[in-house]
C-alpha cells in the first residue's frame, strides 16, 4: 500500500500536531543549511540561494551526527523519518566544474549516514544555479483560494540564469553520468533509494539554462545510465503530467521496471507554457487511474500531497505549502487509497 507522508521543516510548527491528528506518521524533510533548503526559501526572489559557510566535516548538515540528531527530534515529536528533499551543494557536480568530486564525497556522506540511520529514500533533481518556477503565487481558484502557477513569456522575460551557452545540455548529461556512476552502488549499498526529481517546470531550457529531466525519454535514459533501483524516480505528477496525456502509463512504465522511488501526489491545468496548481478533485489528471496504476505496480513507497492551494483565512506566505489545503489533500488521497486498496 502506498505510504502517505508530509513535507515538515525542522522547525515544530502548529501544521505539526495538525498532520498528526490527521494520522500522518511518516515525514520526509529539508536540512536546515543544504542546498535545497536555501533553494525553497529563497525561490521566489528569482535569484541564486547564498548558502552559508560549510561546517568541519562531521558537524556539516548531511552528516551522521546531525542527521541523527533529525531523525531523533521527528521522532520526539511521533514521526519518522523516511525521505530527505535536500542535498549538499552539487551544482560543480551538474555542471562538470572543478570541485565536483568533492561534492559527491559529500552526497555519498550522507547516502551513507542516511543508510545508517534507515532513512530508505532520497530526492535530488538535476536544476543548476535554480530550483522551480512560478510566475504567480496568487491564481484564484474555486472560493477565493489561491494558487501558484506558471506562464512561460512572463518568466522568460526575466534576466537569465546563466549566460547564454555558458552552460550545455551535453554537459549536464555528463555531469549526470559521472555522478550518478559514482553514486549509485554507494546508495545501493546502504539501502537508499535515489529519486531524481523532474524539472519544475519541464522546460529543455529556461532563462538561458539547459535542463535534462524534463521528458518521459529523459527519464528512461537516465534510468539506464546505472541499471539499478538505487537509481529511481521522483514521480512528481503536477511536472509528469505536462510530459504526457497519459500519466497511469507513465506510472506502469516506470513501476514495473520497478524505478518508483517516491511519488509526490497532485494535479495542475494548463500546458508546459501556461500552467497552475489545483485542488486534487479538479486538475487535468484522472487520479483515482493513478491509485489504482500505483497499487498495480506494487509501489509501496512513501507519498505525499504536494503544491496545495491557501485556502481562506490562511497567509499565503508558503505558497503551496499552507495547512488546510493539506489536509484537504491528505483526506482526498486517503480517500482514493482506501477506494483502491481497501480499509488497511
Amino acid at each position: 500500500m502506498v505510504n502517505i507522508i508530509e513535507m515538515v521543516e525542522p522547525t515544530p510548527v502548529p501544521l505539526w500536531a495538525v498532520i498528526a491528528q490527521a494520522g500522518i506518521t511518516e515525514v520526509v524533510t529539508m536540512m536546515d543549511g543544504a542546498e535545497q533548503q536555501a533553494r525553497f526559501v529563497l525561490n521566489k526572489s528569482g535569484q541564486p540561494p547564498v548558502l552559508p559557510p560549510l561546517a568541519p566535516r562531521g558537524e556539516r548538515p548531511w552528516d551522521l551526527g546531525p542527521l541523527t540528531a533529525l531523525k531523533a527530534h521527528y521522532a520526539d515529536h511521533g514521526f519518522r523519518l523516511v525521505a530527505i528533499e535536500d542535498t549538499a551543494p552539487m551544482d560543480k557536480v551538474r555542471m562538470g566544474l572543478p570541485g565536483r568530486d568533492e561534492q559527491i564525497e559529500q552526497v555519498i556522506d550522507q547516502i551513507k549516514a542516511m543508510g545508517q540511520l534507515g532513512i530508505p529514500v532520497l530526492c535530488y533533481n538535476w536544476m543548476a544555479v535554480n530550483s522551480w518556477g512560478r510566475t504567480d503565487t496568487a491564481v484564484p481558484l474555486r472560493g477565493g483560494a489561491l494558487a501558484s502557477g506558471f506562464d512561460r513569456q512572463t518568466y522568460e522575460a526575466l534576466p537569465p540564469l546563466v549566460e547564454p551557452g555558458s552552460v550545455t545540455a551535453e554537459q549536464l548529461w555528463e555531469g549526470l553520468e559521472y555522478f550518478l556512476t559514482a553514486v549509485v552502488p554507494v546508495a545501493e549499498a546502504a539501502g537508499v533509494r535515489l529519486g531524481l526529481h523532474p524539472d519544475d517546470p519541464p522546460i529543455p531550457v529556461v532563462r538561458g539554462l539547459p535542463r535534462l529531466a524534463s521528458s518521459i525519454e529523459a527519464y528512461r535514459r537516465v534510468l539506464k545510465i546505472v541499471d539499478s533501483p538505487a537509481n529511481s524516480v521522483t514521480l512528481c505528477q503536477g511536472n509528469f503530467t505536462l510530459m504526457t496525456d497519459d500519466l497511469p502509463s507513465v506510472i506502469r512504465e516506470f513501476g514495473h521496471a520497478d524505478r518508483i522511488a517516491f511519488v509526490h501526489f497532485r494535479d495542475v491545468k494548463g500546458d508546459v507554457e501556461s500552467f497552475h496548481e489545483t485542488f486534487h478533485d479538479e486538475g487535468k489528471t484522472d487520479l483515482a487511474e493513478c491509485m489504482r496504476a500505483y497499487h498495480e505496480v506494487g509501489f509501496t513507497g512513501p507519498l505525499r500531497p504536494d503544491h496545495v492551494p491557501t485556502l481562506v483565512g490562511e497567509e499565503n506566505t508558503t505558497p503551496g505549502y499552507a495547512a488546510n489545503g493539506r489536509l484537504f489533500a491528505v483526506g482526498y488521497i486517503r480517500g482514493l487509497r482506501e477506494m483502491v486498496y481497501g480499509r488497511s
